[in-house]
């Protein structure tokens, strides 16, 4: 049975996941920006945070860690062995490959280092879900803060191959800056086209444009398209290696 999914919305744009196994009463919860909105959002279900997932050390993820586990004491923290010594204390620390599991579902870690090192992020086969964060994001990625872009273009390969159906639960409501921002790079594209359109409706109705399709991210995500010829020929870069052309889309995209 998959995980139920709950988007949280915290902080001006942030967001929250919890992931619940019905049958095990299992619930993770993935980032904590902050803690009333998820403490209420599981109190509302009455359900039992028992696994904390976190993505990567940035305060605006990690935020609100100290005040769930006040309610929640037997919570289990898991993050990135990695990223040890600047997260918060762990009870398990992760690798690349590494399994966690939310009852009978159960999550691979991915590196996906870029945004900073040691970022993971898990991936549940069976739920078709991918808690992304700061990585991968709805219609654009993750400021390279403390890895390179070559390491970044790495990172999002690896998401942009999982399959299509893969629901990608990113950590911020910047969707529609990055639609703006996704127009320079393809203006001619009729599904960024359609999607922006999309966006800015249920920007307008007040509604989150996050969770997004992974499909959708592929056919409209600049970031994840650095090796289609037409988005290559309109930057004047035919031919050239897709890591360089995503370093150029990530240069814009800072200076935007």
């Amino acid at each position: 049975m998959p995980l139920e999914i709950i988007t949280i919305p915290c902080l001006s744009d942030n967001y929250a996941y919890l992931a619940h196994d019905a049958q095990s009463g299992d619930t993770a919860v993935i980032d904590i920006p902050e803690a009333a909105p998820i403490l209420k959002a599981a109190a509302k279900r009455g359900w039992k945070i028992t696994h904390v997932l976190v993505t990567h050390h940035h305060w605006d993820h990690v935020g609100g860690l100290d005040e769930v586990l006040a309610t929640f004491p037997d919570a289990r923290v898991f993050g990135a062995r990695a990223d040890l010594e600047r997260l918060p204390p762990l009870h398990v620390a992760l690798d690349e490959g590494d399994t966690v599991s939310i009852g009978a579902e159960t999550g691979t870690v991915m590196d996906v280092s870029g945004h900073t090192l040691g970022h993971i992020a898990y991936y549940f086969a069976d739920s078709d879900v991918v808690f992304t964060a700061d990585s991968l994001m709805a219609l654009g990625c993750g400021r390279v803060f403390e890895g390179t872009k070559p390491q970044m273009w790495e990172s999002l390969s690896k998401l942009a191959a999982l399959p299509g159906n893969t629901v990608v639960c990113s950590g911020h409501e910047y969707t529609q800056a990055n639609a703006r921002f996704a127009l320079t790079i393809e203006p001619d594209n009729p599904a960024l086209i359609s999607r922006c359109k999309e966006i800015d409706a249920a920007r307008a109705a007040g509604n989150p444009t996050v969770p997004s399709l992974l499909s959708v991210e592929l056919d409209t995500n600049p970031f994840l398209r650095a090796a289609i010829p037409s988005l290559q020929r309109h930057l004047g870069m035919d031919g050239a290696d897709p890591s360089q052309v995503f370093a150029e889309i990530r240069s814009r995209k800072d200076n935007f």
